[in-house]
């Protein structure tokens, strides 16, 4: 059995200490997107973005990292219940990769374990219809792991 993952980030690379922060919370077809205030104090949807390809899902990520000013990105790691890392974490890490690479900023990894249940429930408080709740799913969770990134004092080294 391999070593458990520790439940908060992992594989991070220290940000700025200012700037704002976007969270990701990884889909094979879609990406669910969160931003934070430059202070870090407070994270927010953003939308839900569809996968096109190599080519334009490369010229989106560097467009929204310049325009929200960006100095990371937060991706929230698919973690087994048992602390293990399944096949989707090594999708989310490659994933992570491939994001620093293009965007050229640093990208944490952060334990999203929950946060898709989390995003529903919230949701279906709001009263939210179930195409309502699709649509906003994902960025609903992507707001969930940044914003528990944030709240643990945006960790680096763990």
């Amino acid at each position: 059995m391999s070593e458990p993952t520790p439940p908060a980030a992992v594989n991070q690379v220290p940000f700025p200490s200012r700037g704002r922060v976007i969270g990701v919370d990884f889909g094979s077809v879609r990406i669910g997107l969160a931003v934070c205030d430059a202070d870090r104090i407070i994270s927010s949807p953003h939308q839900t973005y569809e996968r096109r390809g190599p080519d334009a899902d490369t010229a989106y990520f560097r467009k929204l990292a310049a325009a929200e000013g960006a100095v990371g990105f937060v991706v929230g790691l698919a973690i087994l219940l048992n602390g293990d890392e399944g096949p989707k974490a090594k999708e989310c890490r490659a994933f992570g990769a491939w994001l620093g690479q293009v965007t050229s900023l640093p990208v944490a990894f952060w334990d999203e374990r929950f946060t898709t249940a989390a995003a529903e429930d919230s949701l279906l408080s709001a009263g939210l219809t179930n195409k309502k709740r699709k649509g906003r799913r994902d960025r609903v969770a992507a707001q969930l792991i940044l914003q528990a990134f944030l709240d643990a004092g945006c960790p680096s080294g763990t």
